[in-house]
């Protein structure tokens, strides 16, 4: 139960944490990946990543280019755009405020602190 309840909140969050991994530079979904849950997210399968990719992609969020590699197959690389930047400035300022509302939430019950 505990991992279904995991996965929700990540649906919600997911798009943001994907733009927050490309701040300091480009990156491709393996490394994505490891990143996300080398912060404590679990595991993202390649089936819920990569149609996120593709999504902010398209959506002009972040750009991406494919490298081919000496060794193994190549790699498609994302980086941000600035209106990428933008999205994540204005959605982790609004997801902040979001996180303050329920945690007060939690810790008082709604009354007042």
């Amino acid at each position: 139960m505990a991992a279904d309840r995991r996965s929700s909140w990540l649906k919600g969050v997911l798009d943001l944490l994907v733009l927050s991994c490309l701040t300091d530079g480009e990156s491709y979904g393996y490394e994505i990946a490891k990143a996300l849950a080398g912060a404590g997210l679990g595991e993202i399968k390649g089936g819920t990543l990569y149609p996120v990719l593709n999504r902010l992609e398209e959506a002009g969020l972040m750009e991406a280019e494919f490298r081919a590699a000496e060794r193994g197959p190549g790699r498609r690389y994302y980086r941000l755009t600035g209106p990428g930047r933008e999205r994540l400035a204005a959605e982790g300022a609004a997801w902040e405020e979001f996180h303050r509302a329920v945690r007060t939430q939690l810790r008082t019950g709604g009354t007042a602190p």
